[in-house]
């Protein structure tokens, strides 16, 4: 398995499918990286060369924010939101969806499963 940015990318996959295992790379972004560094998408992950992979890992390096460094900076942004107490910031908070997205209905991979609600019984009247 070669090892790009710290992450083993799967051998048996096409080169620009393997390679958006990368967090922060996406189908778009693996095009455009093979095509800087000359390798054809239908090449299989296990048929690189050293020389290939090591253009790969150039060019990602430093063109590209991936895994931990993007992962810190997107935590930093949402620390920011809550910190200033922005709207945004409250419903990270909160644990609410942020884009605008109804909760009345919905929202449940936010809101977390369903919490049982007890029904109140009236007391029956004694009729006499």
């Amino acid at each position: 398995m070669p090892r790009l940015q710290g992450v083993d990318i799967p051998n048996d996959k096409r080169i620009d499918v393997s390679i958006t295992y990368i967090y922060g790379i996406g189908r778009a972004v693996a095009k455009a990286i093979l095509k800087e560094a000359g390798i054809p998408g239908e090449t299989r992950a296990s048929d690189l060369s050293e020389d290939e992979i090591s253009r790969l890992a150039g060019i990602i390096e430093n063109n590209y924010i991936v895994e931990g460094e993007l992962r810190r900076s997107v935590q930093q942004n949402v620390a920011r939101l809550r910190d200033i107490g922005c709207y945004r910031g409250l419903r990270h908070r909160r644990g609410l969806p942020v884009r605008g997205q109804r909760t009345r209905t919905n929202a449940r991979t936010r809101k977390g499963p369903r919490r049982a609600t007890s029904v109140k019984r009236g007391v029956k009247e004694a009729r006499g």
